[in-house]
């Protein structure tokens, strides 16, 4: 971790501001006006050279006429300038900067040499700096406003859980505004723009160290160290700090457009995906998601620690509504027993008490059915969570007045539970809804979406704690320094316990028909070449092969069919393999990612899965049970239960097989570029998993 000497960024005992402008309207202005303003109790010292006072305040020619301590300075000037003044700080044993300016390794080359100088100056004196390019930061708690953004001109936020680290200045204050807007109580704010020291990681670490901070909301575009990165991550979830990020750049052009904003590397948009979902991340979808879901996580005090979920509806319609969403977020609108679903009849006849519980309007006419229905769903209908959905109710005060104390009442009386009033709301009776212990949504999709977060972070913080030991492979095998044939990959991945078929290389077509004699058919044979990575694409694989004969015509067929096709290509010999006992072609496979170094993917299809790009991934090393998980992500999924007619897959095999693959490959970080096992044949339960064919590719040098 490199929190090391942000104290004085987020909580410093005074702050400078060089480059300060006696117009409050101004880019160094601003922060004296906010820090005058709303009271920061250290000293404050405007530096500039043109003048005595600074909006009241007196003003010192540079850094180094400050008569008093320095913690953090705020440098607001051109590029060129904004490197002298960092020179300045570390000769006056400043600790920390916040540089606003831009015109540097965003911009081109020469800004990229000038950012170098202001680091290496920074290092050198122990000084940590925010920036540049950046809007700035914030402790709403010690009403430090670190920043020029316009966000905290008219209205503050108010003091609460949630920090807010951005990559972008000014989406950062967007969701600060909206934070604002929506009533989120906020701890601390980072935009850390161009992340020249301290960057997102280290922002993110800070935050889940930070004793205030109970929920952290991001906004990524491309991390840019893997260890610090995934580090940040396991420290939120270790401490049990929700992490609610909006990571951009899934398209090919939104990864080139963060690239170039941040020079930073975007990376592939499938594997951040999986990655954040190991570490327990929930990616927001949008910035509604994202407010709904951190909302949720810091407010509600609960998270949703099964997957049913009570509906209560004034109709019948948005129960449906309701039911639809919840479904496709994967929570469980199960039915009420059927006494349970009798009790509620008999109290309201002509009620749908199945579960949406439809009270219908009747239910203003008759509050007291609101009791009668919460401690039915929650009584006897085992929900972990509840939506009452009230239409426009919320907006009438006299029926709020007879509504709240009986929604206090079953809050009291079933703790621990997250319950959601979904209504349209004045702000004054939302706050007060809001302080019996309900959160409140004025839409219902919003509202099952902002349980699923809840949903989803109980389910991550729960596996977290469960034993997920790597599998024991003992010695790792060598990665060979060059491409190697089918067979030679095949023996090194079974030192990790990787299934193989029984195989033997042959030279000629005469020794293939005597080998598969030994072997016993029904028999496979197949070019062997380091340099044919697609045998079966130039005729390279050739399968039930029956007899000698069949096999010595199918040898020299492979030969003449590799020779044509590929006459540079180095051969080995020929494959011959026992024909692996049918089953569910899968594959399983390495990739070298940028950022996250090695990372282990899983598909159904064989030779489909290209076409059908239906896979999962997962950053290497995982045990067993990750793998589960992983598995269960693909969509064909179902293939590999009984299903029509076939009998069940061996997953445990499945999923044993890629966590010991990726404890091979995460012993390779820098060496091995990619494995491909494919197909990998899955037996039914209990048969296990044979690998039928291997590529390894290690790193050219």
């Amino acid at each position: 971790m490199r929190t090391q000497g942000m104290d004085a960024l987020f909580s410093p005992k005074s702050v400078a501001i060089i480059g300060a402008s006696g117009d409050p309207k101004r880019i160094g202005g601003r922060p004296v006006d906010y820090l005058k303003r709303y009271g920061f109790g250290g000293p404050i010292y405007p530096i500039n050279p043109k003048r005595d006072v600074v909006q009241g305040l007196k003003a010192y020619p540079s850094i180094g006429a400050v008569d008093g301590f320095v913690d953090l300075a705020i440098i607001a000037m051109p590029a060129p300038l904004a490197v002298q003044a960092v020179r300045d700080c570390a000769a006056k044993g400043v600790r920390g900067v916040v540089v606003f300016s831009s015109g540097f390794a965003e911009m081109d080359a020469d800004g990229e040499a000038l950012q170098a100088q202001m680091v290496a100056i920074a290092q050198e004196a122990g000084m940590r700096i925010v920036g540049p390019n950046c809007l700035g930061i914030a402790n709403v708690r010690e009403n430090l406003f670190a920043t020029f953004t316009t966000g905290v001109e008219q209205a503050l936020p108010s003091v609460g859980g949630v920090s807010i680290v951005s990559q972008s200045g000014a989406f950062g204050a967007f969701c600060l505004q909206l934070a604002v807007n929506r009533g989120i109580g906020i701890n601390l704010w980072s935009t850390t723009g161009n992340s020249c020291d301290v960057d997102f990681a280290d922002s993110l670490a800070y935050c889940a160290e930070d004793p205030n901070t109970k929920v952290i909301m991001g906004y990524l575009e491309g991390a840019t160290d893997r260890g610090r990165f995934l580090d940040a991550l396991s420290l939120a979830r270790d401490r049990g700090k929700p992490v609610v990020m909006m990571k951009v750049g899934r398209s090919e052009v939104g990864a080139d457009a963060a690239q170039s904003h941040t020079a930073s590397l975007a990376g592939s948009d499938a594997i951040y995906d999986a990655a954040l979902r190991q570490y327990g991340v929930y990616r927001a979808q949008s910035v509604d998601d994202m407010l709904d879901a951190t909302y949720a996580c810091a407010a509600g005090g609960s998270f949703m620690n099964s997957d049913r979920l009570g509906l209560v509806t004034v109709s019948g319609g948005v129960g449906v509504l309701m039911a639809d969403e919840a479904e496709v977020q994967g929570l469980d609108v199960a039915a009420l027993p059927e006494s349970s679903q009798a009790k509620l009849k008999e109290a309201l006849p002509f009620a749908g008490v199945r579960n949406p519980v439809d009270v219908t309007a009747q239910m203003v006419n008759q509050i007291d059915l609101l009791e009668l229905n919460m401690d039915v769903l929650f009584g006897e209908g085992d929900y972990d969570a509840a939506i009452i959905f009230m239409s426009g109710v919320g907006l009438i005060k006299s029926l709020n007045d007879q509504i709240r104390p009986i929604l206090k009442k079953i809050r009291a009386k079933y703790p621990g539970r997250p319950m959601i009033f979904c209504s349209l709301t004045s702000p004054e009776e939302r706050q007060l809804y809001e302080e019996s212990g309900f959160l409140v949504f004025d839409e219902p999709t919003r509202a099952v979406r902002a349980l699923a977060a809840l949903r989803f972070f109980s389910e991550a913080f729960k596996r977290h704690k469960a034993a997920d030991p790597l599998p024991e492979i003992g010695v790792i095998p060598e990665l060979p320094p060059a491409m190697v044939n089918e067979i030679e990959a095949k023996e090194i991945l079974a030192k990790t316990g990787l299934g193989i078929v029984r195989e033997v290389l042959a030279k000629t077509p005469d020794e293939a028909a005597d080998a598969a004699q030994d072997i016993g058919f029904p028999i496979v044979v197949k070019i062997a070449s380091p340099d044919i990575l697609h045998k079966s694409d130039i005729g390279g694989v050739v399968l039930n092969l029956t007899s000698k004969e069949a096999v010595h015509e199918a040898a020299q067929s492979v030969l003449t069919n590799a020779a044509s096709a590929m006459p540079d290509a180095k051969i080995d010999g020929i494959v011959v393999a026992e024909q692996a006992a049918p089953g569910l072609e899968a594959i399983v496979g390495v990739t070298r990612d940028a950022l996250f170094g090695p990372v282990v993917m899983f598909g159904l299809g064989g030779v489909l899965v290209e076409a059908l790009e239906d896979v999962s991934f997962r950053i290497a090393p995982f045990g067993p049970a990750e793998a589960h998980l992983m598995i269960e992500e693909i969509h064909g999924k179902k293939l590999l239960g009984a299903f029509r007619g076939a009998a069940a897959r061996d997953v445990d095999a499945i999923a044993d097989a890629l966590s010991r693959l990726s404890v091979f490959a995460a012993a390779h970080p820098e060496t091995l570029e990619s494995i491909d096992v494919n197909p990998l044949i899955v037996g039914e339960v209990g048969k296990g998993v044979v690998a039928a064919d291997a590529v390894i590719i290690p790193v050219e040098k």
